[in-house]
């Protein structure tokens, strides 16, 4: 499925592999992260149905742990939003220098018929 959704991404778009490979390991990391947290999730869940004092005193570390792998999402979506907006601003830099005519100034290019 992963692999779909990059070749989809990647089908009409020139995208630099290394973003590509940026995009994959960072979407494997938030995955990994939300499935830890739905683990999570249940055995806090869990802890609390049991109301035994021990696995209530839990929760707070759990919940901790909770906390702290929703801010390492957050963060890892923001990295993700950064890279992708260099990478269009790169591409469109790139695609507005491919426009520049002979004498400096830019410009749409004139495509002449044969």
């Amino acid at each position: 499925m992963e692999d779909e959704i990059f070749s989809g991404i990647a089908n009409g778009t020139q995208i630099d592999s290394k973003v590509l490979q940026t995009l994959q390991k960072s979407f494997i990391q938030v995955q990994n992260l939300l499935d830890q947290n739905r683990l999570l999730i249940n055995e806090i869940n869990q802890n609390q149905e049991s109301k035994i004092p021990d696995n209530l005193t839990r929760n707070v570390g759990l919940i901790r742990e909770l906390n702290n792998n929703v801010r390492r999402v957050v963060d890892l979506y923001a990295d993700l939003s950064d890279s992708l907006t260099k990478s269009r601003e790169a591409s469109s830099e790139g695609e507005s220098a491919a426009t520049v005519k002979s004498d400096g100034r830019g410009g749409p290019k004139r495509i002449r018929s044969s």
